[in-house]
């Protein structure tokens, strides 16, 4: 019976990883919205979000590494967070280190794109 429910200790670590993917397309919009703004688009939102729709260029091996390394870092950092708290000082920390650690891979995926277009 303990297969078929997982190996997880944390029932509800689907529920952080889903978290953290719908923050950082929350984050990635935000910033395609505010340079979409910036440049005086007539729609910035219609624009943005066709902008997140439309990034299926795949980014070269340098900034995919970095990009990669950096999610891997802020997913372990909040892992240890989590290991070292408790209660609902967990809870705080954790969120807090997440948010910080999707907004810096969602940043740095959006300079780095920007870029990129820019050059084509």
């Amino acid at each position: 019976m303990y297969l078929a429910r997982g190996s997880s200790d944390d029932p509800y670590l689907w529920l952080w990883v889903l978290g953290a993917v719908a923050l950082y397309a929350l984050i990635s919009y935000a910033l395609a919205y505010r340079a979409r703004a910036r440049r005086g688009s007539a729609h910035p939102a219609h624009d943005a979000l066709h902008d997140l729709k439309d990034r299926e260029d795949p980014q070269p091996p340098e900034n995919r590494f970095v990009s990669r390394l950096i999610m891997l870092s802020g997913a372990g950092l909040t892992g240890l967070v989590a290991y070292l708290t408790g209660g609902a000082v967990r809870v705080l920390t954790v969120a807090l280190t997440a948010v910080a650690a999707v907004g810096v891979w969602a940043y740095y995926d959006h300079r780095t794109e920007t870029r990129a277009a820019a050059r084509r």
